[in-house]
């Protein structure tokens, strides 16, 4: 892949109105309309069934390759099992000049794009033509699809018609009616004139060596049946058992993909059939030839790796790119490959180049997880991207300003720490408050839109030996907490009341100085082995301690603590048993609390002048599973009127140093959060998270300064002085 300019890329798209206002329309409505088109189903129930299945098929993967082959042999197909995406292109190739193929008609197929067979055949002289509309127009465009299921989604009528214009020579009205009827009278001549037609599948059935096409126009039927060859180009991905099998594909993938119980057509192949060829002048009944490729380019690999084997519960309905935040604001031209998004990230890691292609753009996953909640297959997606990572690290190595920083520095505690207290003291010149409003030169644009945070003045740790004389005497457990980077050094009031909250609940609060970063950071970036430094450091440092159990007010250093950890020593036995009592006593500051209340019957709902809205994390929503609890702490504190935004849990755009990396991408998701927050007309949004209070705290100061971001813990432990001001 050619060296590009990814910000560059970014940027044209976030400037591309058509494809703002495509994306934007298709996004807001898809929610609403899949949740109608599973209406009496249980979605949970349907994609475990599905997960089973696909995880079942892909660790009997050539087995099932081989019962498929037999089986389409015997139905009169001839079979090839292609090594990558040259093995295919020679071997067509070779079909058509045993066949005098001139002419090729195309239904959508994905696996063809990956291999760049068009333009293969385009400099063989050989005439391909696709003939999905959308398809069909990229290709004259030069361009290629921005998304698996609707690939011209990002197209207007009006660019759609100009694109018509340019093939057909003569002017088109941006009429769609029109353009569908003028599609059919052109493609219908490329049918009848075909010698050959391709198609993709869906899936491949093992048991009976058919394949199925789902599809919602009737180009991929009339290409499997006109053509006097046809050609079938399956990924061993796509096999499954039994016929049975697919109706469990049938039953999500059409809901998923473009909200339909079911799509317009459903095309089942079996073998040949008969086709009537002209020879000397006389039209003649002949069975159809018919050829089948099974491709690899790495899909065998990738099926006994024991991790990455789950990206073959993929059933290609990119619903993960429907709730995609990074690829609803930029389609998915920009990912510089076939597969967008994050499960593109990971099949093209897996595929072809591999992680040479993969490293390109594999940071536009956030690792927001809201694919996770709605792939079919149920999918882990940004753990496969975080996996891939780390292989990327240890392979290419990491470029030297990371590795210097997690290495040499994040790694170092005590140096970590002086680094930060000197910040404290350098960024003067430029603070105001608890933000940094305005930074100078080539530095401005950093703060256009958004403050930044400022380091504090005096670190929560510097604070918290005084603090801990407060603990009750007789407390009812002891609790180490783990502060993380954010709360000890940018909010240490925060920090303060987290402390003050859980005394008051009769708790005894310990703060073990050795701990460090969690580590999040380095490991994000794939460095493993930071991450594994890190921790041994944090559970020696906090389990010294002998706490009942450990407590985190950041949702991302308590997944961290309670699922990274384990999942970094899984094949260490020397650590795994303590690694896992560790992990097992992690609680997140808001599930602990609620949890306290309401054995002390502190969770009534009360009501209040005060409006305050709420915004889930991402790690707290999804990594966590928690979103009840801090819903329940703000309902039962007095004087709030709670209300719930619009897209809650949609990330901030924060995302750890996403939010500077790619700010021109963070920003828009942030105006967006600012703008659901205003429409509550809330004066709080509170959150669970320090780096969300980051990242939304500095857009309110600058766009809604009379709005203000607090942590749970802040608004509880206000309640906590007012209520002991009145007693």
């Amino acid at each position: 892949m050619a060296t590009r300019n990814l910000h560059k890329e970014i940027d044209e798209k976030l400037h591309d109105n058509v494809l703002r206002d495509a994306l934007a329309r298709f996004v807001d409505q898809y929610p609403a309309a899949r949740l109608k088109a599973y209406e009496g189903e249980d979605i949970e129930a349907l994609r475990e069934d599905l997960r089973a299945m696909k995880a079942d098929a892909v660790d009997h993967i050539e087995e099932l390759a081989d019962q498929f082959e037999s089986e389409a042999k015997k139905r009169g197909c001839e079979v090839f099992r292609a090594k990558d995406g040259d093995a295919v292109k020679e071997y067509l190739l070779k079909i058509c000049k045993e066949n005098n193929v001139k002419r090729i008609v195309k239904s959508k197929s994905m696996a063809s794009e990956e291999i760049r067979l068009n333009e293969y055949f385009t400099d063989k002289g050989i005439h391909i033509r696709e003939t999905d509309l959308g398809e069909w127009m990229l290709s004259v465009a030069g361009q290629h699809p921005s998304h698996m299921v609707m690939p011209a989604i990002h197209l207007n009528k009006e660019q759609c018609a100009g694109f018509f214009a340019k093939e057909l020579h003569k002017d088109i009205p941006s009429d769609i009616p029109f353009m569908v009827q003028t599609a059919r009278q052109v493609l219908r001549e490329e049918f009848l004139n075909a010698d050959l037609g391709m198609t993709g599948a869906n899936f491949g059935i093992a048991e009976n060596g058919a394949i199925g096409l789902v599809t919602n126009e009737g180009n991929a039927r009339i290409v499997t049946t006109l053509p006097r060859i046809q050609v079938i180009l399956i990924g061993y991905e796509k096999l499954i058992p039994k016929i049975e099998d697919a109706a469990k594909i049938l039953r999500l993938l059409p809901r998923n993909g473009t909200c339909q119980k079911m799509t317009s057509y459903m095309t089942m192949v079996d073998g040949q059939n008969p086709v009537m060829v002209k020879e000397d002048g006389k039209w003649v009944e002949k069975d159809r030839k018919v050829y089948v490729i099974l491709l690899d380019n790495g899909r065998l690999k990738a099926a006994h790796d024991p991790k990455l084997k789950q990206a073959f519960q993929c059933v290609r309905c990119a619903s993960c790119l429907n709730v995609c935040p990074i690829w609803t604001l930029v389609g998915g031209n920009v990912y510089g490959h076939i597969y967008s998004g994050g499960i593109g990230a990971i099949l093209t890691g897996l595929l072809g180049n591999g992680l040479k292609d993969f490293s390109e753009f594999s940071d536009l996953c956030i690792g927001c997880r809201k694919c996770t909640t709605i792939c079919p297959g149920k999918i882990p997606i940004p753990d496969l991207i975080d996996e891939l990572r780390n292989r990327n690290v240890k392979e290419n190595g990491m470029p030297l300003p990371e590795k210097v920083a997690f290495q040499n520095i994040l790694s170092n505690r005590k140096l970590f720490h002086t680094l930060l207290r000197i910040g404290a003291k350098a960024q003067a010149p430029v603070k105001s408050g608890k933000f940094i409003r305005h930074l100078p030169l080539f530095f401005a644009g950093m703060t256009k839109g958004r403050s930044l945070p400022a380091i504090a003045a005096v670190p929560f740790r510097d604070r918290a030996k005084k603090l801990l004389e407060n603990n009750p005497t007789n407390p009812k457990m002891k609790v180490a907490f783990f502060s993380g980077c954010n709360l000890d050094f940018v909010f240490p009031d925060t920090a303060e009341n987290v402390v003050k909250v859980l005394q008051d609940a009769g708790v005894a609060v310990l703060f073990p100085e050795a701990q460090s970063c969690c580590g999040k950071p380095a490991m994000g970036m794939g460095d493993r082995e930071t991450g594994k430094k890190l921790a041994k450091q944090n559970i020696e440092a906090i389990l010294s301690t002998h706490p009942d159990a450990i407590v985190s007010a950041c949702p991302t250093c308590a997944e961290t603590l309670e699922k990274t950890y384990v999942e970094l020593f899984e094949n260490d036995p020397a650590m795994i048993d303590m690694v896992k009592k560790f992990s097992g006593m992690v609680r997140e500051f808001t599930d602990l609390v609620a949890e306290l209340y309401e054995k002390e019957g502190r969770l009534k709902k009360t009501l209040g002048q005060n409006k305050v809205t709420y915004h889930d994390s991402c790690h707290i929503r999804r990594g966590l599973g928690i979103y009840k609890q801090p819903r329940a702490l703000l309902e039962a504190t007095d004087g709030i009127e709670f209300v719930e935004m619009k897209n809650p849990d949609k990330c901030c755009g924060m995302a750890g140093a996403f939010g500077v990396k790619y700010k021109e991408v963070s920003m828009p998701m942030l105006e967006e959060k600012i703008e659901n927050i205003k429409n509550t007309d809330a004066e709080i949004c509170a959150v669970a998270c320090p780096a969300c209070m980051m990242q939304i705290g500095g857009g309110l100061d600058q766009q809604a300064p009379d709005i203000h971001v607090k942590h749970i813990a802040d608004i509880l432990a206000e309640a906590i002085e007012a209520k002991n001001r009145h007693a």
